[in-house]
């Protein structure tokens, strides 16, 4: 059975940090292409960045400069540092592992940013 579970998330003060993680179990985790999207309310869901087995990293324009991803194979994790945090970045995060036509998506955690 494969699960996805996303965790970290909170409420957190514009300029604020978060660090989200994401572990994966039952798929070869290390060749999988591992993504962070978000889906504000009233929009579509978005890709925020990705990491793939090779550890080359793709991201948004909105969240350059402001937000990392990373992986570990070791520990089936990956994560988003999320730094300089906006009102704008206010969304459910979810957790993505793509591998061909394989996709796996997390439950989701809610990342509130307050003025």
């Amino acid at each position: 059975q494969v699960q996805l579970v996303e965790s970290g998330g909170g409420l957190v003060q514009s300029g604020g940090s978060l660090r989200l993680s994401c572990a994966a179990s039952g798929i070869p985790f290390s060749v999988y292409v591992m993504g962070w999207y978000r889906q504000a309310p009233g929009k579509q869901r978005e890709l925020v960045a990705s990491i793939t087995s090779g550890g080359s990293t793709n991201y948004a324009d909105s969240v350059k400069g402001r937000f990392t991803i990373s992986r570990d194979n070791a520990k089936n994790t990956v994560y988003l540092q999320m730094n300089s945090l906006k009102l704008e970045d206010t969304a459910v995060y979810y957790c993505n592992g793509r591998l061909i036509a394989r996709t796996y998506w997390g439950q989701g955690t809610q990342v509130t940013v307050s003025s």
